[in-house]
């Protein structure tokens, strides 16, 4: 009798493991996704979409920043000049300076050929 009682706790406990263990990887794949809304970034160098949300519309112009036109971008995940999502928008004078729109979103993977 106390074999199947002590059994029966590893089962449970083992379960509730892996249920925990389940729970937390699926945590990070929903986590922060702005308001819901994606939208998609074409990168050139890669020739490849994607997927993005606005985490921080707004951000201070400190740091590394990457031009984004028109929904289009030069670097992307694995890119050497890609710097994590954090993008500038140009007021139109082609000058990054506190006129532009400095904002904060990453690109989702993997990237795909197709609209």
């Amino acid at each position: 009798m106390k074999k199947e009682k002590k059994m029966r706790h590893r089962i449970i406990a083992t379960f509730f493991s892996i249920s925990l263990l389940a729970l937390v990887a699926a945590i990070p794949a929903v986590a922060n996704r702005g308001d819901g809304a994606l939208g998609v970034v074409y990168v050139s160098s890669q020739g490849l979409y994607y997927d993005t949300f606005v985490s921080a519309q707004t951000l201070p112009m400190h740091g590394p920043f990457q031009k984004l036109e028109n929904g289009v971008t030069e670097f992307g995940p694995g890119d050497r000049g890609y710097v994590g999502g954090r993008w500038w928008i140009d007021d139109g004078d082609g000058v990054m300076d506190e006129d532009d729109t400095f904002l904060l979103c990453p690109l989702l993977g993997p990237g795909r050929t197709t609209l």
